[in-house]
């Protein structure tokens, strides 16, 4: 009987045609190129910043390390600072993507509710702000104005809300919560924080965790807010320090001139120190993705039609 149940799918499955099968076959050829491109600059930085300097300045690294030396690292946390621009891009990532997602969220549950008197208007100018700012000068003066320059909190509140990041999350909670789920609440007695906290927070994972994903590697990598409202060493993030690293490496003198041998030592380091400092502030980011990647194929198909 399973036989002939299997004969009898085997003659009704419908087979692809010539041109679906070459149409699959150049999809499979152009993935497979991709994925070679993304994947084996990963893999290159990876040996590089692992290989011995010589090896990597003449070429002989292509994909697997030759030489195993980690001189490069070596060179990287002999820097006292490193650590200190690592606690500190930890705080500021840490606190800064809780607040921006705390109040990114409440914002687009606010304007996503229909009720809400004048969200049209408030969604209007929320995103006229995108297109239209005061620039840096005047946004230097107002910063100073109110006391925030050289304090480690500038870099958690400058930027506290993306308005394209609310609007994500407002298309999100308008789409793919019923506005009949949340009436039921209020009928059952919760009131707005409670339709918010128990019925439309829970329901709203994928995209928090895309949210968390954008602001962490924005608070990450912040670099520029940084240089321009922070002198003191003590309170500045991880990338200033790489950036004066890279710099004291790269730089000849006029005494390394002199001795020909070092400078090419140094210059070959140099090159090795570039891979390790990638490794090196790629890493926190990269070991994060995997406990998020679940939820970025939901994320990125937020607000698109459905039928």
């Amino acid at each position: 009987m399973k036989a002939n149940d299997i004969s009898l799918k085997s003659k009704n499955s419908i087979k692809d045609s010539k041109e679906d099968r070459v149409f699959g076959f150049i999809v499979d050829i152009l993935l497979i190129i991709i994925g070679v491109m993304t994947i084996f600059p990963l893999i290159f930085v990876l040996s590089a910043s692992v290989s011995d300097p010589v090896m990597v300045n003449s070429g002989q690294v292509l994909l697997l390390p030759k030489g195993f030396n980690l001189d490069g690292y070596k060179a990287v946390f002999e820097n006292t600072w490193v650590l200190t621009g690592y606690r500190n891009s930890l705080i500021y990532t840490v606190a800064g993507t809780f607040l921006n997602v705390l109040v990114t969220f409440m914002a687009a549950y606010s304007l996503s509710r229909k009720d809400m008197y004048g969200h049209k208007i408030i969604t209007i100018y929320m995103v006229f702000t995108m297109w239209f700012g005061g620039g840096l000068i005047p946004t230097f003066l107002v910063i100073n104005k109110i006391g925030l320059v050289n304090r480690p909190i500038v870099m958690v509140i400058l930027g506290l809300i993306s308005i394209y990041n609310c609007i994500i999350c407002r298309s999100f909670i308008s789409s793919s919560i019923p506005i009949e789920l949340q009436e039921a609440a209020r009928i059952d007695g919760c009131n707005d924080f409670g339709i918010l906290w128990k019925i439309v927070f829970p329901l709203s994972k994928p995209v928090l965790a895309i949210l968390c994903l954008y602001y962490a590697l924005g608070h990450w990598n912040g670099y520029f807010n940084a240089l321009i409202y922070l002198d003191n060493r003590n309170y500045q993030p991880l990338q200033i320090f790489l950036r004066e690293i890279l710099i004291e490496n790269t730089r000849v003198t006029v005494d390394d001139s002199i001795d020909l041998e070092a400078m090419v030592r140094r210059t070959q380091m140099a090159q090795v120190m570039k891979y390790s400092l990638i490794v090196v502030a790629s890493l926190p980011m990269l070991a994060i993705y995997p406990f998020v990647q679940k939820f970025f194929v939901k994320g990125v198909m937020i607000g698109s039609i459905k039928g």
